[in-house]
């Protein structure tokens, strides 16, 4: 495995803002200092039996691993051992105990309003998830589940859950369907509809963490809220695991970064993210059991990246290469007036962020409408993921592999910075559609990104369609945006502002 300050060096490289440590290893909180990372460090679990029994213990535990690294070290949680209730039952009694003592030690070091206490919870613990309104708690647990929910209560921390659509689907014997598990689009007959509420799941993913909200409801618990300390998907599996694959990892990975992206929240909670834990940095081909357990990295041990992410509003992310990019260009001789029409709706409602091309920006010269509307047509493509029908502009764009970067001016498929987005959407112009949106001379905004998945609802087309499917002969009156678009930041982070990623250090 690479040593810490290559670890470093990969977040720094990668942008990742939030890393999560099964420890609290020295080496690598030393390296971590002065990056700014946010960091969750954690008590092993053949630590909590010592801390759990001993106030001493944990205050000595905080003094080490803590107060030795902070503030230059940015510590914003402590995970209080993993899957406790599952893989150490006989700590399950002590477990409240362990996070107190932790606790009170941030109390007596004025630290307890910077870094959060919990502990990491397997989503099955909570019992008969579907339909998430009924779902509860396994009640054996119910003398640990109580104090720990009123602890995190009372100390505004969150509920940690891991949770994994591909156990569940691997485990269901056919029931969940594989595009319920990756976030693929399903037809309306095939959304999952909880029979109480009425709310549609279109992924497991919701529907398990709606189900911990519901669980927690059931014990009267309303106002904690869920991070997600692991998800993922694994990339390579035996014969018994064929649904682990570089395709299905690299979907379900992506589908969840824009998931959290978006701020699309659950059925449940609309428009609130939810923060999560992409489970693993790395591949480790050391770690027994089946072969899956090997490949739930996004890097080999080198720091090359198992496959291509392709993030909105940031470029080509978590790869170190640039082979099959593809930019969306102004095409050569296209008429004037459209090129400017498409321009004023990519810089309008189209929510790009067309600032770089004001006078004195990077991307003002050349001054001519072909290369400003080319720089706006490419984050717009880029921004919707290269979807079907996002380089379109009235037939005034064309796909290219030439990057149109030039001196200070990098364009947003070649990973450039210059690029955000305004918090609400708007439907890419169709070939029938006229409308050029703002007419200003361009639209800019400091918000976070907008949503970058669409729906429309066409009474034409009588179904709901994701945005990259086939959007002619259907009306521009009646697209709709079904997604949230709401931008604000989770727990006051600037990563969602920036990279919508939180990965896993083991």
């Amino acid at each position: 495995m690479p040593n810490p300050t290559q670890v470093v060096a990969l977040l720094k490289a990668q942008q990742i803002h939030h890393v999560r440590l099964y420890d609290a290893d020295r080496a690598m909180l030393l390296a971590l200092a002065n990056t700014g990372i946010r960091v969750t460090v954690s008590v092993p679990n053949d630590q909590l039996l010592g801390i759990g029994q001993s106030n001493a213990a944990a205050a000595n535990w905080v003094s080490r691993n803590v107060l030795a690294h902070v503030p230059a070290t940015n510590i914003t949680a402590i995970a209080v051992g993993s899957e406790v209730l599952s893989t150490l039952p006989n700590a399950a009694p002590i477990l409240v105990s362990a996070m107190k003592y932790i606790h009170s030690s941030l109390i007596a070091s004025n630290l307890d309003s910077q870094i959060k206490v919990s502990t990491p919870h397997p989503s099955s613990i909570i019992l008969d998830s579907f339909p998430p309104s009924q779902a509860f708690f396994n009640r054996s647990w119910d003398p640990v589940m109580v104090p720990l929910l009123k602890f995190l209560q009372s100390t505004g921390s969150f509920l940690m859950l891991n949770v994994y659509p591909y156990y569940d689907y691997m485990q269901s014997n056919g029931v969940i369907p594989l595009d319920y598990a990756l976030f693929r689009p399903l037809s309306p007959n095939k959304e999952a509809v909880d029979p109480n509420t009425l709310l549609h799941y279109t992924n497991v993913f919701d529907a398990v963490v709606d189900a911990g909200y519901f669980a927690m409801s059931y014990l009267n618990f309303t106002n904690i809220p869920i991070v997600v300390t692991e998800s993922g998907w694994p990339s390579k599996g035996d014969s018994s695991e064929q649904d682990a694959t570089l395709d299905n990892s690299n979907t379900y990975n992506s589908k969840l970064i824009r998931q959290v992206f978006n701020n699309t929240g659950t059925p449940k909670h609309p428009g609130i993210a939810i923060s999560t834990y992409i489970y693993e940095l790395y591949n480790e081909d050391l770690r027994p059991g089946p072969i899956s357990e090997k490949n739930w990295g996004l890097f080999n041990a080198n720091g090359v990246p198992i496959y291509i992410l392709r993030l909105t509003g940031s470029g080509t992310v978590l790869a170190n290469d640039t082979t099959n990019q593809t930019f969306c260009v102004a095409r050569e001789g296209a008429d004037r007036k459209m090129l400017q029409a498409a321009l004023d709706w990519a810089c309008g409602p189209g929510k790009v962020d067309c600032s770089p091309l004001l006078q004195g920006q990077p991307c003002y010269e050349p001054d001519t409408v072909m290369a400003h509307a080319s720089y706006a047509f490419d984050a717009y493509y880029h921004w919707m993921v290269m979807a079907d029908g996002t380089c379109n502009f009235n037939g005034v764009a064309t796909v290219t592999t030439s990057d149109p970067s030039h001196v200070s001016c990098i364009f947003p498929g070649s990973g450039g910075r210059n690029v955000t987005f305004t918090n609400s959407t708007s439907p890419v112009p169709s070939s029938n559609s006229t409308a050029s949106g703002c007419h200003s001379r361009y639209f800019s905004s400091s918000d976070a990104f907008a949503s970058s998945l669409f729906c429309y609802y066409s009474k034409e087309c009588k179904v709901w369609r994701s945005f990259k499917k086939e959007l002619s002969g259907c009306s521009m009156a009646c697209y709709r945006n079904c997604t949230s678009g709401a931008a604000a930041n989770t727990l006051n982070t600037t990563l969602l502002h920036k990279l919508p990623l939180r990965v896993l250090d083991r």
